[in-house]
């Protein structure tokens, strides 16, 4: 077993570890939580807020691919990041980037181009869930997720990211050498601003949740969004759990123990996974079901090089 696969072993361990204790130490109480007929409608106003969030993600993607000069149908664009987002709890983590290029190859979309898009994705996501965090967070985490997000910012400016992408089409896309490499002409702005409404939507879906099991004051708003923004943030970029399963748990439960009463907040963020996965495998299997040439698609081979432009 390599560093790298030790290293990601380990961190899901001690994750699973520490969400097993939480659980032993606070099973009595959560037994004894009870859902009223608010607290059902507080978690399916969580559903619906969470689906309508990877519905805009979607959307945000066709963005990205027209950022870079391509264009795909809002149909296929929806269809296609839908069936492919599930793959992401696959070990890897990564499937559901890949299932999004070969989809984008095989309608015309030059690889350099669908790569950089699905590279672009989670660090706007980054960015969004940094800025959630800026805004909403106290002084006591403001200044380090202000330079953060300043960094990330910068990294996606077009004079850092495209040498990056250019680099990247030189050493890993050789196939389409011959092919002008993916580039951005303008600052990202709409992508950015639409993957922060990704976190909106998703940070509203999680209060839902919270609020199905605890009340919340008006004045822990603030804390409980810059809690989640950090949470989901940190689920997105540590390795070992396929669709930050235990780490985004993990973090928040350190995070806003100190807001929401420890019962409640566990059975929040196990409802929150539980509502999370229920929206991606819900919307992923209507949209297998409406077009299921996508799935063909993401498994054929590809045996010549796409053209430049889907038609």
């Amino acid at each position: 077993m390599g560093l790298k696969q030790f290293g990601r072993w380990a961190i899901l361990g001690l994750v699973l570890a520490f969400l097993g204790k939480t659980l032993l130490d606070r099973s009595a109480q959560v037994a004894t939580l009870t859902l009223t007929a608010t607290g059902w409608g507080w978690l399916a106003i969580a559903l619906g807020l969470t689906a309508a969030a990877h519905l805009w993600s979607a959307v945000v993607w066709g963005w990205l691919l027209r950022a870079f000069g391509q264009s795909a149908p809002i149909a296929w664009v929806l269809r296609t990041y839908l069936v492919t987002n599930v793959a992401k709890y696959l070990p890897g983590n990564v499937w559901h980037f890949y299932g999004r290029m070969r989809a984008a190859g095989a309608i015309g979309v030059p690889w350099p181009v669908a790569a950089a898009s699905v590279l672009l994705e989670p660090l706007l996501m980054a960015a969004g869930a940094l800025l959630l965090g800026v805004l909403a967070s106290d002084r006591a985490w403001w200044v380090l997720q202000s330079l953060l997000a300043i960094g990330v910012l910068a990294g996606v400016h077009p004079r850092v990211l495209n040498p990056v992408l250019r680099r990247l089409g030189k050493s890993k896309l050789k196939a389409d050498a011959d092919r002008p490499p993916a580039q951005l002409d303008r600052y990202p702005i709409g992508p950015l601003l639409g993957e922060f409404g990704f976190l909106l939507w998703r940070g509203a879906g999680f209060l839902a949740a919270v609020a199905a099991f605890s009340a919340i004051d008006p004045a822990d708003l603030p804390r409980l969004t810059s809690g989640f923004g950090l949470a989901w943030l940190v689920g997105l970029v540590v390795p070992g759990a396929p669709g930050g399963v235990g780490v985004f748990e993990a973090v928040a439960i350190a995070l806003l123990g100190p807001v929401v009463e420890p019962a409640a907040l566990l059975a929040s963020v196990a409802c929150y996974r539980l509502i999370s996965v229920l929206a991606e495998a819900g919307l992923g299997g209507l949209a297998w079901l409406s077009d299921r040439s996508i799935l063909s698609t993401l498994s054929a081979p590809t045996d010549s090089a796409p053209t430049d432009r889907p038609d």
